[in-house]
């Protein structure tokens, strides 16, 4: 079964994709293009699946670069392929022939470029991510490369959608804290002291607020089409052992 990596013509002709879970060679709940190392997958077959990832971005397996993400807003300037793998959750380069990648299950994939510096990046937004301000946090590191945030375009893959993700009062308190005008990216869930939170709307928020040029999301939900993404909270919800994580990767 072929790859299949969904592609946005505002990044083009840079090479860049958001990888589904079809044409991977995991097996049972990992069924697929199973990339992150830290599932319960066998390794052997995650280091089969970056490798079609890394021939689908045309560089080396040693060339698919990531980072050990941990949901804060840390961001890695990759100089080239022997950089340490750091505990962050984005990656900027300016050199060709580097696959930046990160690894989600619903939370946001975003790849940036800009086209005319020559700069590109990749971040991983989770809720507390993009709270804590890792997209402004990437556009700030590829600036420092020499982009310029009102050229850059960023964009947000398949991640979960407000019509599937219920959050709690304290969920909700806790942005509020943050500006109470974020109440407007929740509507009210089926009961009592529920929410329905909108990720992927916060997510073009920051960036627009943040002078992005063009800010996109693709309008894939990872939890609604199990058929094409690994998502933990449908994972959760059906009491499976372990999830997938999908890939999504942009390279110079």
């Amino acid at each position: 079964m072929t790859l299949e990596i969904i592609t946005h013509d505002d990044l083009m002709p840079i090479r860049h994709g958001f990888f589904t879970r079809r044409g991977g060679a995991s097996s049972g709940v990992f069924a697929g293009l199973n990339c992150g190392g830290g599932s319960s997958d066998q390794s052997d077959i995650v280091v089969i699946n970056r490798g079609r990832v890394a021939a689908a971005m045309d560089v080396a397996p040693e060339a698919l670069i990531g980072v050990h993400q941990v949901h804060s807003a840390d961001v890695v300037t990759v100089s080239d392929i022997t950089t340490p793998r750091a505990q962050a959750d984005a990656l900027v380069t300016d050199v060709p022939g580097i696959a930046l990648s990160i690894l989600t299950a619903d939370c946001q994939p975003v790849l940036f470029a800009d086209h005319d510096a020559g700069v590109i990046g990749a971040a991983h937004a989770g809720w507390k991510g993009a709270l804590s301000g890792i997209l402004e946090a990437t556009v700030i590191a590829m600036e420092d490369l020499g982009a310029d945030r009102e050229n850059m375009v960023a964009v947000i893959g398949p991640t979960i959608s407000q019509r599937a993700y219920e959050v709690g009062q304290e969920f909700f308190d806790t942005f509020l804290d943050e500006d109470p005008a974020f109440a407007r990216f929740f509507v009210n869930g089926k009961e009592d002291g529920k929410f329905m939170f909108d990720l992927p709307a916060f997510g073009l928020f920051r960036l627009r607020t943040a002078g992005v040029g063009t800010a996109e999301w693709t309008r894939h939900c990872t939890y609604s089409d199990p058929d094409r993404f690994y998502s933990y909270r449908r994972t959760c919800h059906q009491k499976e052992a372990d999830y997938g994580r999908l890939i999504a990767s942009i390279r110079l």
